[in-house]
């Protein structure tokens, strides 16, 4: 198996076996959860698979099986399918195991932190190319993030669930800098997925662009918002 591939199984396998738990019960959500990752994973495969054309990021092929749909490997495709499934069954963890917990408070402050954030990192590096910048340095990587972020938050930090979202996101950064730290070398001799610096701000937090975190709320977050609208349509 490949190094991307290990990366994946690794994370898949613990939520995986703990789905079946009887206080968590997360296999009983599947209906409501993979028609949220289908429309989420699709319109991210386009995405990922543009930048991929762009050179905004690639993959190492030494560390990969090989196979590839488009321009995306297979792991890179699966990534789509196992993060989401990761997130929601911590979300829906979170929500068994503390009843009692108050998340308002949380996603008050959470919303305001990422919406200014990403409002004005979007509005800094759109203005950045009429100051002299070039379109072959255009932080492509950086603006999308930043821009869906706060579209994401507008329309979402009002929303019932939002606090919950947000508690899940903060506990999820472990995992997330753990597997992104290995995804982009943390831990190899070449990043697994690289990126152009001309795309990027060129901040990283450790090896992981920043970029990243924004990101990542941008396919966590609709992911979220689908799967409660399924979930409460069928209730």
């Amino acid at each position: 198996m490949s190094a991307y591939g290990w990366v994946i199984l690794c994370s898949f396998v613990g939520p995986f076996l703990l789905s079946f738990d009887q206080k968590v019960a997360f296999f009983r959500s599947w209906r409501f959860l993979f028609p949220s990752i289908l429309l989420v994973g699709v319109a991210f495969l386009l995405w990922d698979e543009c930048f991929t054309q762009l050179g905004v990021w690639g993959f190492t092929p030494k560390y990969l099986l090989g196979i590839y749909i488009g321009h995306l490997p297979l792991e890179e495709v699966l990534f789509f399918l196992v993060v989401p499934y990761n997130f929601i069954f911590i979300l829906l963890v979170l929500q068994a195991y503390f009843p009692k917990r108050k998340t308002q408070a949380i996603g008050t402050v959470f919303s305001w932190l990422i919406g200014l954030s990403s409002f004005l990192f979007a509005l800094i590096y759109l203005v950045k190319p009429s100051l002299g910048s070039t379109i072959d340095n255009f932080q492509y990587y950086t603006i999308s993030a930043t821009s869906v972020a706060f579209l994401l938050t507008l329309f979402t930090f009002k929303k019932s669930w939002y606090g919950d979202f947000a508690l899940s996101f903060l506990v999820c950064l472990i995992p997330f800098f753990i597997v992104n730290g290995i995804l982009t070398g943390s831990i190899t001799d070449y990043p697994i997925v690289w990126y152009s610096e001309q795309h990027i701000i060129g901040w990283r937090m450790g090896t992981i662009p920043f970029e990243d975190l924004f990101y990542n709320y941008d396919l966590l977050l609709p992911l979220t918002w689908l799967f409660h609208y399924f979930r409460r349509k069928r209730a």
